[in-house]
């Protein structure tokens, strides 16, 4: 076995000191709920009949409670192009696990909002906090204890971190996720930047622009830009919660059938009872998700360049493991982890360019044989986390998983330990007089690591993009976009700033971002402090900045600070929030919020409502 790095080691070591005893009151929860909590044994006559009532074919199998019944919890719906092919996923995989005398059930469905729908609207506040309601949801689907199993269908941005949220919390289940794969490239991404900037600029029209969207966004499966959905994918690998190499095989071939099979009939082979004896293969979720298996998804979040929201959902999702993950951690695993992909945001080839090069499978191989991943974790498939680092192949109609490619079939796009692109992750931890902010330096050009120019302070992206039209931000600025944060609004993320921004650093400025909201894995090659903790709500320091102060953004020296004076500093009053939070006018759902927006907290913790009143 390969030596751990000792960069990774020690914070690794760091983090189960840190939990131990909330991991430990963590594990009794979920060996309770296993040996004495409410499953199909112990429902009464009357509720086991509700239980089958409508199963059809597997009713007689479920009322004789002899084989594994499997929960589903689906995040279909046929508006959004990465969640469509799941509607008929669930039938596929009863016929599965007839296959292997189980049965399965829908036990429940769980929103799924695209933020590349909301982003600029005023929706876009509910996003972050629909995390929250896709792991009560999925919660409420297997509270029925009518499963020995589940499967999660989910893919996109709040929804994995919710489910994952939601399926820790019924930790004594095997739990497979479960993807549906990018949709096939279309317009190429840079050509469909260029189109958004020429737009912004007044050059041409919306016609132009919604043509060169729909060329790009035009079929089924996720958004091929390497964003949070996709982000996604490669955590559940890097977990061992999908089959080996299932994340970016493309909707509706037959690979992507025989790999959603493979799960099903896996899941009968990890179950707590299998023929009527007690399995000694069990894998539970809430034991596959220890602090190595936490520790892995970092890594590769930084290895890969992923979405800078993780740095919001991964302390989430560990929390529901009572497993104690902050900001320092990822920060020092980002100055030891190599950039070995460079996908769309970070470079021009998307996720599916990334996966012929040779994806996942070659990534983790990379990652254990260096000893930057733990390979000792409960994976759903194998022996380790280094079994999965194979490439599912259909030959005579059948699957196989070959071993990962020797070399990278593109090393514009994908490169080995031994030739990364860069020698660190890719994601800095800032910190100053103004709070505690991610920057993710990985798509910035390292000269525009510092920026150091005075404040433009605005409390929404629209001001930013009126003052941008007007030419008001034709200068060096840092733009500051406060109560952005998960107490003011429900942290949306700022895409509208993403284009004007861009352009003003074309045009020679030097520009960044300061906010207490979210950008996402698109926020691109502008320098951005985002996810600033303490928020501004919340009595944080953005508060008290005025116009015209100076700040700096230092990405190379982890600083983010005003450069005003510490008695002046210490005697500013904090600015008020501004009045359009006023519930009672909201609108579009967002009122029905505002006990989320109370008792959430601080970005670092992850921004959870449910997490925090719950005490984990």
């Amino acid at each position: 076995m390969t030596a751990m790095h000792p960069i990774v080691a020690k914070v690794t070591d760091r983090i189960i000191k840190r939990s131990s005893e909330s991991r430990q009151a963590y594990l009794n929860m979920i060996d309770r709920a296993r040996e004495a909590g409410v499953n199909r044994p112990s429902l009464s006559c009357g509720n086991l009949a509700h239980g089958f009532a409508a199963s059809g074919d597997d009713k007689t199998a479920i009322r004789g409670g002899k084989a594994l019944n499997i929960g589903i919890i689906t995040a279909y719906n046929d508006m959004l192009s990465a969640h469509q092919p799941y509607g008929r996923y669930p039938e596929q995989i009863k016929i599965f696990a007839r296959e292997k005398g189980a049965t399965a059930q829908v036990a429940g469905g769980v929103p799924a909002m695209c933020d590349g729908v909301t982003q600029g609207q005023d929706s876009m506040e509910l996003s972050l906090f629909s995390r929250d309601v896709i792991a009560m949801s999925a919660a409420v689907g297997l509270s029925h204890g009518m499963f020995e199993g589940a499967l999660m269908l989910g893919l996109c941005d709040k929804i994995v971190p919710g489910l994952v949220i939601g399926a820790l919390r019924f930790g004594h289940l095997p739990t497979i996720f479960i993807p549906a794969g990018p949709m096939p490239s279309g317009l190429a991404n840079r050509e469909k930047q260029r189109i958004r900037q020429l737009y912004a600029e007044g050059k041409v029209g919306r016609e132009e622009l919604l043509e060169a969207e729909s060329a790009s966004y035009h079929g089924a499966g996720t958004c091929t830009f390497y964003g949070t959905a996709n982000s996604n994918q490669m955590m559940m690998e890097m977990m061992g919660l999908h089959m080996p190499g299932a994340s970016f095989t493309n909707p509706g071939s037959k690979l992507r059938s025989e790999l959603t099979r493979s799960a099903v009939h896996r899941m009968t082979e990890i179950s707590w009872e299998k023929d009527g004896e007690r399995n000694g293969d069990y894998r539970p979720i809430g034991r596959c998700i220890d602090e190595k298996a936490i520790v892995n998804a970092i890594v590769g979040l930084l290895a890969t360049g992923g979405s800078t929201n993780h740095v919001l959902h991964i302390p989430a999702m560990a929390r529901a493991a009572g497993i104690n993950v902050n900001w320092d951690d990822i920060d020092e695993l980002s100055s030891t982890v190599p950039m070995l992909a460079r996908v769309y945001p970070n470079g021009a080839g998307d996720v599916n360019y990334f996966a012929a090069a040779g994806g996942m499978p070659f990534i983790i191989r990379e990652l254990v044989d260096a000893g930057l991943a733990h390979d000792d974790i409960l994976t759903v498939y194998g022996d380790g986390l280094r079994a999965g680092a194979k490439e599912p192949m259909m030959r005579d109609d059948v699957l196989h998983w070959d071993e990962a490619p020797e070399n990278s079939g593109d090393d514009s796009i994908l490169r080995g330990v031994d030739n990364p692109f860069s020698a660190d992750g890719g994601m800095r931890l800032v910190k100053g007089n103004l709070g505690r902010a991610t920057f993710k330096n990985s798509a910035v050009a390292q000269d525009r690591w510092t920026i150091e120019a005075p404040a433009a302070i605005f409390d929404n992206q629209h001001d930013v993009v009126d003052a941008f039209k007007a030419g008001q931000l034709e200068r060096d600025v840092v733009v500051v976009v406060r109560f952005q944060g998960p107490c003011a609004n429900g942290m949306p993320e700022l895409h509208k700033l993403t284009t004007p921004l861009g352009v003003l650093q074309e045009r020679g400025f030097r520009v960044a971002l300061v906010t207490d909201g979210r950008m996402s894995g698109a926020s691109g090659k502008v320098p951005a402090a985002i996810h600033v903790s303490p928020e501004a709500a919340s009595g944080g320091p953005l508060s008290k900045l005025r116009d015209g102060d100076m700040v700096r953004v230092c990405a190379k020296h982890g600083i983010l600070e005003a450069l005003v004076a510490d008695d002046i500093w210490d005697a500013r009053d904090n600015a008020p929030m501004p009045a359009p939070h006023d519930t009672a006018n909201m609108g579009t759902g967002r009122e029905i919020f505002e006990m989320m927006r109370r008792f959430s907290d601080e970005a670092e913790k992850g921004g959870s409502a449910m997490l925090n009143v719950a005490g984990l």
